[in-house]
């Protein structure tokens, strides 16, 4: 069956303001960045039993307004480059822009004011953060803002030039969880620098699967990303080493006893990771039939990362 964004959307949400800042704020693909945040303090608290409940909760509001902007300035620089406009037909809907710019539901002026309201926004909770925790928080903080600002703005726009799948892995892994764990703990240790790639890795393998789809739209908009540059056939075989390395990982780190013996509940995502690998094989050709796969590794990332910090809330349960 072949799977359709729900019919009248785009009328619904032309009628209803709500919805069309909800679909600008592409919320399902925040998880990514909550999790670590989440994870790192888990760690904190199962290791060394420090919660700050308070500065937790200011840490991921801080990076999940800071993603909700990341995927708004996005949208515009890619819209402004060409890559991301009207489309006929089906579209997949965990590829390319929210869609809010092509079908004019918004204008690039106000998606650009609510992204920079979003950065504004982070920036206080970050120098926040920071004088409660010390400089170390500014680090991360500015690495994680300029990473976001620079993803696709110009002149940087390292995401167009075959950075941005590294700059993800290295953001959504060691940055966020290592941000969040010192924000507990005041202090970096190597246990949540080798759980972080563990997301990480996984984090490249998505950034992977949702580029495949717009292997074509990429070119023409001079977007060249690892897909664009070296074509879907390779971009296979990078999905694949992204979660190889991802569970090598993880073996590895609780055979060396660098992780708790618990953490093998993240193996409970491989049954959906091998059906995500299924259907890439055999449909990465397709955006539309690769639909599934892209929602499947959405579900992977999630089901590994709240597989991890149960296996960190046990283990400090014991």
């Amino acid at each position: 069956m072949r799977l359709r964004m729900k019919p009248g959307m785009a009328a619904d949400t032309a009628k209803s303001p709500w919805h069309v800042w909800f679909r600008a704020t592409r919320f399902h693909f925040v998880p990514p960045s909550i999790l670590p945040a989440v994870l790192g303090s888990v760690i904190a608290w199962s290791r060394s039993h420090v919660f700050d409940a308070w500065l937790f909760g200011l840490v991921v509001a801080g990076i999940t307004i800071n993603h909700v902007g990341l995927n708004m300035i996005d949208d515009v620089f890619d819209y402004r480059h060409n890559v991301d406009r009207a489309q006929e037909g089906d579209k997949n809907p965990y590829s390319g822009g929210s869609g809010v710019l092509t079908e004019g539901l918004l204008t690039t002026p106000k998606m650009i004011r609510a992204a920079m309201a979003c950065f504004a926004v982070t920036a206080l909770i970050g120098f926040y953060l920071t004088w409660a925790c010390g400089w170390v928080v500014l680090v991360f903080g500015v690495i994680g803002m300029a990473s976001s600002l620079f993803y696709t703005m110009p002149p940087i726009k390292f995401g167009y030039r075959g950075f941005g799948e590294l700059g993800l892995l290295v953001n959504f892994g060691p940055i966020i969880v290592l941000g969040s764990y010192y924000v507990q703990t005041r202090t970096l240790k190597l246990e949540p620098l080798i759980a972080s790639l563990i997301l990480g890795f996984m984090m490249w393998s998505m950034i992977i699967i949702n580029e495949i789809p717009d292997y074509e739209e990429d070119r023409r908009g001079e977007k060249w990303n690892l897909v664009a540059r070296f074509g879907r056939k390779t971009a296979v075989k990078l999905y694949t080493a992204g979660l190889v390395a991802a569970y090598a990982i993880l073996l590895a780190s609780i055979l060396m006893r660098v992780t708790p013996c618990l953490t093998l509940l993240g193996f409970a995502s491989l049954p959906l990771t091998m059906k995500s690998l299924r259907i890439l094989k055999a449909h990465y050709g397709d955006k539309i039939k690769l639909i599934p796969a892209n929602l499947t590794m959405i579900k992977v990332h999630s089901l590994t990362g709240i597989s991890l910090i149960m296996g960190y809330l046990l283990h400090g349960m014991t």
